[in-house]
């Protein structure tokens, strides 16, 4: 039996249980489990489900190095004995400045009796975030842009090497949340508005971090969040209320977490938010009967920053601080990331004692903790390991960072062969993301906000720096700053000037590195004055090419016609640069898919999988059209510098009864000049339901690569559940009746019958 398949075997059978079967048990994981919790005070025990962030126990004073506040490292350490640690200092440390953060912590966790290693977190997002060196790859936004489910799953295994070799085992992502409201500030975060890609890649993210086994020096813990709604606040602003109908949670939001469940995710973490009204944090519901009960999750449930006093401070559903802990544990929480005192462990301890809660429903949620740091190899060696270390900063890291890069570019827009640029033109290049790397990289880069320029590596190249090592000096001319919100970057006098003796304007625009609620937005157009570069440089006469560095889709309808390219980068990491030049001047073809719909008007963002009866418009009377989803650009938009060909659509029944599989096949050429890559979607319409059917919903995708002239024939296997709905009673049925699948710009329809 494997290590992994141990691991598992100890979770299902014993996580969930009472103490008393633990010690019924012969399974020596289980024995030792209870060993502890024999040994363990209450205090001790209530201890382990306590998370302070590293800036509880250190000298804040002190800037330069991380040095340990005497007393308070006493407090958390010993009087205390907290859990669990996480988050850096105001700054990025060094792999070597972190093994003695690790080093120092675990020396004094494991003078206590008995000694328990403590399990420190981290976000590393897009890469390890807070260590020099360390490699940033795209954001999630990106990777489902790439469509490329082996990517995802090879970079979250480099962040877990790079994770690792720092000392930290335990990372708090994927997110699994939906990108569904392009103003919530997290949404570079998410795999993009369609449940069906977040949860393949999602799943692919956590094999990444956890397939070797969590005591591999290989592996990290992972952590799905934020279970569950976050990404969809009714106001767009981060961490407020979202009001989704049942239906709509069980169809869209909680099928990732689900397939992450069931996958075998070790931890999550919890939205900190409320759904119609109630607190995720305080929803017995959903931590206890859906997540543990109907899922089976029996790994840890962590709070997010702050989330448990909440209750009381921003909710107002607990009166008091001390109610607001009881809420949390009742509905079924494990540790809280409380994250700056100890107000939750003496709570806690206070509630337990007065007999409000059972010390029982502590032992269940310390097992936990306990069994997942046994699984991490903490007990054997709590310190930074050298077989870990020397996975950290490989050169392949670097071109994987790339690969993804180029992959995950998007060409939206190619009038009449503006791109690629022709050889041996002239630029100009301008805009407040051409000589700053925020922009390249958003949140959770080196720093928590990314917008820290001095904090990147010498050997990332901003936009500027890689077109001049493509095209030399003499070629691009640049009107440009640093610092994004510079003067130097908005000059339309400078612009025109120098665009005389030039071929082309690239305008490198978009938003500055934001994280979380910082980045929170009152309007989704693009700025003002990156409009007005762009309309200067319309003006000019030159050809113009826009390169997007943004988080999440900003309006661009009323300067998109002066454009005659436009490439989205998203938010593409450490080799973005190089990547973006490679597509401007051909030397990559680009393949990248839309993973969300790209809003052309901030009053109509609509989903692509929306409700038929969102499509239906009467702006006449008398005169009904079906053009209600207008985006800018549609889900799965992206072009290439070839053209692509589907033909002979095919299924291998017309009639389809309950076990029955239908295979789906298309053949597809490549009938432009160049080879590329394609990835071909398939959706799903079911045209007549008891509940009023999405317009089409994805429910495949392979990507492909062809030479000029090559075909190949895609094939896809629909099974039942991928023609199902939730519906009002919330069970997944799937009614008898007419369906359609597309493929490229083929369809063909077939019929569900009962037997």
């Amino acid at each position: 039996m494997t290590k992994r398949c141990f691991g598992l075997v100890v979770f299902s059978l014993f996580i969930l249980l009472p103490v008393c079967a633990v010690r019924a048990a012969t399974d020596p994981v289980a024995e030792t489990v209870a060993k502890w919790l024999d040994a363990m005070t209450l205090e001790q025990k209530v201890g382990q489900m306590t998370q302070v962030n590293l800036g509880v126990v250190i000298d804040r004073n002190i800037k330069e190095r991380v040095v340990f506040d005497p007393e308070k490292f006493r407090e958390a350490l010993h009087r205390y004995q907290v859990g669990s640690i996480l988050n850096s200092t105001s700054r990025a440390l060094s792999v070597d400045e972190w093994h003695e953060v690790i080093r120092v912590i675990q020396d004094a966790a494991l003078k206590n009796d008995p000694p328990i290693p403590v399990l420190y977190g981290i976000d590393a997002i897009h890469g390890v975030t807070y260590t020099k060196g360390s490699t940033l790859f795209p954001h999630n936004i990106g990777m489902a842009a790439t469509r490329n489910p082996g990517l995802v799953r090879r970079i979250a295994k480099v962040t877990a090497m790079e994770t690792r070799a720092s000392g930290i085992r335990w990372n708090f992502d994927p997110v699994l949340d939906l990108g569904r409201n392009p103003l919530w500030s997290r949404f570079p975060e998410t795999f993009g508005e369609d449940s069906h890609l977040a949860g393949v890649l999602g799943v692919s993210a956590f094999m990444g971090y956890e397939e070797d086994g969590l005591d591999a020096p290989t592996a990290v813990a992972s952590c799905m969040k934020h279970f569950v709604g976050y990404s969809v606040p009714a106001n767009g602003k981060d961490r407020t209320p979202a009001y989704i109908p049942d239906v709509v949670l069980w169809e869209q939001h909680l099928p990732p977490f689900e397939a992450a469940v069931k996958a075998g995710a070790s931890t999550i973490m919890i939205n900190s938010a409320s759904i119609n009204g109630v607190p995720v944090h305080a929803s017995k519901h959903l931590l206890t009967d859906v997540l543990r009960g109907q899922f089976g999750f029996e790994g840890l449930v962590v709070s997010d920053w702050e989330d448990v006093i909440r209750l009381h401070t921003r909710h107002r559903v607990a009166e008091t601080p001390r109610e607001a802990v009881k809420m949390a544990v009742e509905a079924g929480l494990d540790m809280s990331m409380v994250p700056h005192d100890f107000s939750f462990a003496d709570h806690l301890v206070d509630l337990v004692r007065s007999g409000e809660i059972s010390e029982k429903r502590i032992d269940r949620s310390v097992a936990i903790i306990l069994r997942l740091k046994l699984s991490l190899g903490l007990f054997e060696n709590p310190y930074a390991e050298p077989e870990a270390l020397v996975n950290f900063g490989l050169p392949a890291y670097q071109e994987l960072a790339l690969d993804a890069a180029r992959e995950s570019m998007t060409l939206l827009k190619n009038s009449d062969g503006a791109l690629p640029i022709a050889s041996g033109a002239r630029v100009l290049l301008a805009g407040p993301a051409a000589m700053n790397l925020g922009p390249l990289h958003g949140s959770w880069s080196y720093s928590w906000q990314g917008d820290k320029e001095e904090a990147y590596p010498e050997t990332t190249l901003t936009l500027d720096e890689a077109l001049i090592a493509k095209l030399g000096r003499e070629r691009v001319e640049t009107v440009a700053a640093v610092g994004f919100d510079n003067e130097g970057n908005y000059d339309t006098n400078s612009l025109v000037e120098k665009a005389a003796d030039v071929d082309y304007i690239i305008l490198a625009l978009g938003e500055p590195a934001y994280a979380e609620s910082p980045g929170a937005l009152d309007d989704l157009n693009l700025a003002a004055e990156q409009k007005a570069l762009a309309r200067a440089a319309a003006s000019t006469g030159k050809t113009l090419i826009f390169i997007l560095a943004e988080g999440r889709p900003r309006i661009i309808a009323d300067i998109e016609p002066l454009a005659g390219g436009i490439l989205l980068a998203y938010r593409p990491g450490s080799q973005g640069a190089q990547a973006i030049v490679e597509v401007l001047l051909g030397e990559h073809n680009p393949a990248g898919l839309l993973p969300f719909s790209y809003p052309q008007f901030t009053g109509d963002i609509l989903p692509y999988d929306h409700g038929v009866l969102a499509s239906i418009q009467q702006l006449t009377p008398g005169v009904i059209t079906h053009e209600g989803y207008k985006p800018q650009w549609p889900f799965g938009h992206g072009l290439s510098y070839t053209t692509f060909e589907y033909r002979d659509l095919a299924l291998s029944r017309k009639v389809v009864g309950p076990g029955d599989t239908l295979v789906v096949s298309s053949t597809v050429s490549n009938t432009g000049p160049r080879g590329g890559q394609h990835t071909v979607d398939l959706f799903v319409s079911d045209l007549y339901a008891s509940l009023s059917p999405a317009a089409r919903r994805l429910r495949g995708f392979e990507k492909i690569y062809l030479e000029p002239g090559q075909s190949k024939t895609v094939t896809f296997e629909l099974e039942s559940n991928d023609l199902s709905f939730v519906n009002t009673d919330l069970q997944r049925v799937v009614e008898p009746g007419e369906f359609r699948v597309q493929v490229g710009d083929l369809a063909e329809t077939f019929r569900f019958e009962e037997d």
